[in-house]
């Protein structure tokens, strides 16, 4: 495929984004719709959308090579993905009673009711870097795809390509809030999940 056609995919996934945020942060005008789309999202959306915030550009690019690789070991992933499971049972069926129990948004406020002020801001402190640094790596496994595959092609500097990314996520985040994200999230999710019966299509049909 063409670096072309693959821009004008790029273009027109990011125009959706941004006409979604546009219509879902109309609102959002409080932090209450911002933060927790005053608490009434579709549940079956927000579950679809978990799966795509589950996955990343590393789990879509990398996990199939090691999985794949003669000397990979191909359940490792697997065990994480059981671990996922049991881990979303533990949430639903404890975490998100105690939550609406409590009438709380994270549970770093329930750390900081039961543990103190200051194991809050620890533990708050400690998510904030590892998702620094887990997003900082996924989106330069993004960047490093859509600079090989688009943007080399037009001359594009790699340092262009990532503001460029970094800009375009802005677009579309910073306005609506989680009505926005959860949206974005089942669209997200729905192409990935499209991209992989895709691919196991055409993997198909080139081995036949």
């Amino acid at each position: 495929m063409s670096p072309t056609i693959l821009l004008c995919f790029l273009i027109g996934y990011f125009l959706l984004l941004i006409i979604i945020s546009f219509v879902t942060s109309k609102d959002s005008s409080d932090n209450n719709s911002f933060f927790v789309a005053n608490r009434n999202s579709k549940w079956y959306l927000v579950a679809f959308g978990m799966i795509g915030t589950a996955l990343s550009g590393v789990t879509f690019i990398s996990v199939p090579g090691e999985v794949g690789a003669p000397a990979g070991n191909q359940f490792q992933y697997f065990q994480f993905v059981l671990g996922n499971a049991v881990g979303f049972i533990i949430i639903c069926t404890v975490l998100l009673p105690l939550y609406y129990r409590m009438n709380l948004t994270s549970i770093y406020s329930y750390i900081e009711q039961r543990l103190g002020h200051y194991s809050y801001k620890t533990a708050a402190s400690i998510f904030l870097l590892s998702r620094t640094l887990g997003s900082a790596t996924r989106l330069y496994l993004v960047v490093i795809v859509l600079q090989r595959f688009i943007f080399d092609n037009y001359g594009v500097p790699f340092w262009l390509t990532v503001l460029i990314s970094l800009a375009l996520i802005w677009s579309y985040t910073f306005k609506g809030g989680l009505k926005t994200i959860i949206i974005t999230d089942t669209l997200q999710t729905f192409f990935l999940v499209l991209s992989v019966f895709l691919t196991i299509y055409f993997i198909c049909s080139s081995l036949n």
